[in-house]
């Protein structure tokens, strides 16, 4: 009995001596990799924050991809301090690398068409073929741009809809943006028939775009013969709107023509039939908002609701 209480102290007295000799030697490396965590911490917030400032002076960068750019400076730096700290510790720093790069290549098969979508919201806020607020169209979707993210695109339709589409569907095809440009032109047909008066017709149409102040004079509008047929020669008013007055004067115009050529009819002529190629278009008072925000925020765009 003596004996094994013998052993036991003796046992102990090993193990603390032991565990007094490992405390002495990685006292140091652990205080070392303490500091090293404080430091790389502190440093990562730092440099991350002059990276977003720089970043965010570069003219045409988003808010979202300066932060995007951000967080990756500082989850870079985190990462290499961890793996600094484990080297304090005799872990093989190489064989760290190694599997963080096969994780992360099994991580980006498996999230290819998300990694896809992040590329594409990236090449979207970069080249910024549309910007929040203006009207868009695609070969699947159309609507007003809500937000832009580094995953998908929030639209809101012209019935008030709410869309989601993700970015990817929005690099790989062709996009209408009907809000860039500072003027948008429009046209007017009418078909009178040949016993009509064309000369006095097309007078009656320039008229009616030089009375109206929100056509503008430069370019300046014309009427032209556009084609003819066996009953009919059809006439065509163009003219150029700027961007917040297309909407309401394209609508006014072809009630003002109508009403013109009514008239003409109820004098003996037969009435004209007038037509307006049909064009995708937000209501007027989303229009008018767009409008409103452009005169807030001159840095943007021009903005043209179609």
């Amino acid at each position: 009995m003596e004996q094994q209480a013998t052993d036991l102290i003796i046992a102990t007295r090993s193990a603390l001596d032991q565990a007094s000799a490992l405390a002495v030697q990685y006292s140091f490396s652990i205080l070392g990799a303490i500091i090293l965590l404080i430091v790389g911490w502190v440093a990562a917030s730092l440099i991350s924050r002059w990276a977003y400032e720089g970043i965010s002076r570069v003219r045409g960068i988003d808010e979202t991809l300066a932060r995007f750019f951000t967080n990756v400076v500082r989850y870079a730096m985190l990462v290499l301090v961890f793996v600094t700290v484990l080297g304090q510790f005799g872990v093989q720093t190489a064989s760290i690398i190694a599997t963080l790069g096969a994780a992360g290549l099994a991580v980006g098969l498996a999230l290819q068409g998300t990694l896809q979508n992040i590329a594409a919201g990236i090449m979207l806020l970069v080249l910024r073929p549309f910007r929040v607020g203006e009207y868009i169209e695609t070969s699947s979707i159309s609507g007003t741009v809500l937000e832009i993210g580094l995953f998908a695109t929030e639209l809101k339709t012209g019935d008030g809809l709410y869309r989601l589409a993700p970015n990817s569907t929005l690099w790989n095809t062709p996009i209408t943006n009907y809000s860039r440009q500072p003027t948008r032109q429009n046209e007017v047909k009418i078909n009178i028939t040949h016993q009509e008066d064309l000369d006095l017709a097309m007078e009656t149409l320039m008229k009616l775009a030089t009375a109206d102040k929100r056509v503008l004079k430069t370019p300046a509008p014309s009427v032209f013969i556009d084609s003819l047929s066996d009953s009919a020669v059809s006439v065509t008013l163009r003219y150029w709107a700027s961007t917040g007055d297309w909407w309401g004067l394209s609508r006014d115009m072809i009630k003002r023509v109508k009403l013109a050529f009514d008239k003409r009819g109820e004098a003996g002529d037969a009435p004209a039939e007038v037509s307006n190629a049909p064009v995708p278009e937000p209501p007027p008072e989303e229009a008018q908002a767009r409008v409103s925000a452009r005169k807030r925020t001159p840095k943007t765009s021009p903005q043209t609701q179609p």
